[in-house]
């Protein structure tokens, strides 16, 4: 039984808010109800609201733009994606419940961790590695938990799946967020000294949306990546910042317009680093937003003329359905990947 609590001070008409639970309910399969008030005793398992103490562990979602807020040991704050963000709160109680994760450090900071799913059965043989860079245009109120589906369909494919956190740059600098994603990766060495063996020549790096952008960016900066997965990814920074996708969201993350620092664009986008020389595979649906899949596109045509080893799929579905196990495209992208990596 799943629970969602609607918490007092909640600006949200509580009727819309009870379907949007239950219709999530319904979708994932499971037994839920929705109730007004947070009872200290009873363990809710997400809670609508600004946070408040409680003694459980709780998936805290607050529809406002609040920022982080800090909640105790176990608990979870997602914040600012509006009623919709409601459904990934609920996602996120769901796969925590039923296929829980080892977190994991990688530096000091809030925002620099992994969370580790390892397959539920595995015959000791090394595993491939599945890391997974979330999107939301490099702002905070997106996170890690975009990537949860994923990771969960990953482990059960036989993947160790790393889903990084890391420090966006709308509140950290752009320079952060990229060291961020280079010190997730290089931390897999010292997980593999643990009690499994991760096989680091098959690396699958898989980013979505801006997250394909820093999966590309961070192949082309660190060659031992097997493969780099783009789904979805935002793959011209330049054009994109012209074109103003994601409403001004490429200047406002990398600090600038390109004529302002050429420099630091020519280092982020993908379409300046061709060739990467890292194998690819650019996924992006027929009903994705017109200039992403324009700029995927125009990246794959880029790479071949410069001889880079890319395969391009474009499918059924919109921006999320690259992200979702059930999806045909998804299904797709994964026989690609195994492919060329489980041998």
């Amino acid at each position: 039984m799943m629970l969602v609590a609607l918490t007092p001070g909640l600006t949200a008409d509580p009727d819309l808010v009870r379907h949007i639970a239950e219709t999530e309910f319904r979708r994932l399969g499971i037994d839920g109800r929705v109730v007004t008030g947070l009872d200290e005793t009873e363990e809710a398992v997400v809670a609508v609201g600004a946070p408040l103490p409680h003694p459980a562990p709780v998936v805290w979602y607050d529809p406002a733009d609040t920022g982080p807020a800090e909640v105790s040991p176990g608990s979870v704050h997602l914040y600012g994606r509006g009623l919709w963000g409601l459904t990934w709160a609920i996602r996120h109680a769901f796969h925590r419940l039923r296929h829980p994760a080892e977190r994991i450090a990688y530096g000091p900071a809030d925002e620099q961790w992994g969370d580790l799913r390892l397959p539920p059965h595995h015959d000791g043989g090394r595993l491939p590695v599945a890391v997974l860079i979330h999107g939301g245009y490099w702002r905070s109120i997106w996170a890690a938990d975009l990537m949860d589906a994923l990771a969960v369909d990953l482990a059960g494919r036989g993947y160790a799946a790393w889903n990084l956190e890391y420090r966006r740059p709308d509140r950290h600098g752009w320079q952060a967020t990229v060291a961020d994603v280079a010190a997730g990766l290089d931390r897999l060495t010292g997980i593999d000294s643990l009690d499994f063996d991760l096989d680091l020549d098959r690396v699958v790096v898989f980013g979505h949306s801006a997250g394909g952008q820093l999966a590309l960016r961070a192949a082309a900066d660190d060659g031992r990546i097997a493969l780099a997965v783009s789904l979805a990814g935002v793959l011209d920074l330049t054009e994109g910042e012209r074109r103003r996708v994601g409403t001004g969201a490429v200047p406002h993350a990398l600090g600038g317009s390109s004529a302002e620092i050429p420099e630091v664009y020519a280092a982020a986008d993908p379409m300046s680093r061709l060739p990467i020389g890292v194998p690819q595979l650019v996924v992006i649906g027929h009903d994705d937003d017109l200039d992403l899949i324009d700029f995927n596109r125009r990246y794959a045509t880029g790479a071949e003329v410069t001889g880079d080893d890319l395969t391009y799929l474009e499918g059924p579905g919109d921006h999320f359905a690259v992200i979702d196990p059930t999806s045909e495209i998804w299904t797709s992208a994964m026989t690609e990947v195994d492919r060329r990596v489980r041998y």
